[in-house]
């Protein structure tokens, strides 16, 4: 990362990272109802990828080795903590900095050489995952809000990405708000918007994030998903494999991007 972070300041040149449901649109009217103050101050924020990421992936094969995957969170997590650290930000340009991490390991499916299958809902011999399927990581933030991020590839169901922000004067679960902003409420206030509940990339909202790159591009500012944003998500991933070597909590950043 730091070489990167090094080679990018050099060249002098713009970047963005493919964190691309910052543009989906539920995610889009929540980040502004959290920035229009529908929440009050952000104390807590939880965000999940569950996903039987198996042998029906076309990556799988080298997503489930350790030399090449390294971990769960790393493949596919990293997408429920750059949201956790998205909603954790009152800010509509930028994501909250994590300052510590904890995290535990665990579930099934290391070296298990059967998997689950949700598209014929069954079970059948594969290969074997070489990591944990299961990361659960809690981070605090520099103001203050603290966040749990579950990736977990064990889970017998569909695709997932559950989503709860906490604040002083309201709440997100997933599309229901509950908030000041609405004194009148008696029940979740919905909001019908296109939800990350898949894993297909054409439901993935690309083009936004290409549009907003090029805006970037010709108004010559930086993207608020840059290589530096995009950094401290994954600072994120490796303080927890440390984590799990020393049992103790990390710091970040970490030494080497100090």
């Amino acid at each position: 990362m730091r070489a990167m972070a090094d080679a990018v300041n050099k060249a002098g040149v713009k970047t963005v990272v493919s964190f691309v449901l910052r543009w989906n649109p539920l995610f889009t009217s929540l980040k502004s109802l959290i920035t229009d103050d529908a929440l009050g101050d952000i104390f807590y924020v939880e965000a999940d990828y569950q996903h039987d990421i198996a042998s029906w992936w076309t990556g799988y094969e080298e997503g489930r080795t350790k030399a090449l995957g390294v971990s769960a969170a790393l493949v596919a997590g990293c997408h429920a903590l750059d949201a956790c650290r998205w909603f954790a930000s009152k800010d509509p340009n930028a994501a909250a900095v994590p300052v510590e991490v904890f995290a535990y390991s665990g579930g099934y499916r290391k070296g298990l050489e059967v998997e689950y299958d949700y598209f014929a809902n069954t079970w059948k011999k594969a290969p074997p995952l070489e990591y944990d399927d299961l990361e659960v990581m809690l981070v605090k933030f520099s103001n203050g809000v603290l966040g749990k991020v579950c990736t977990n590839y064990g889970c017998v169901m569909p695709y997932a990405f559950p989503v709860e922000v906490f604040g002083t004067r309201g709440t997100i679960k997933d599309n229901r708000i509950w908030s000041h902003k609405f004194p009148g409420q008696n029940d979740w206030v919905t909001i019908p918007s296109i939800q990350p509940v898949s894993s297909d990339v054409k439901h993935h909202p690309f083009q936004g994030e290409m549009d907003h790159f090029v805006d970037c591009i010709l108004n010559d500012r930086e993207s608020h998903c840059n290589l530096t944003d995009a950094i401290h998500t994954h600072s994120i991933v490796f303080a927890a494999l440390e984590c799990y070597e020393t049992k103790q909590p990390v710091k970040l950043p970490l030494p080497e991007m100090a």
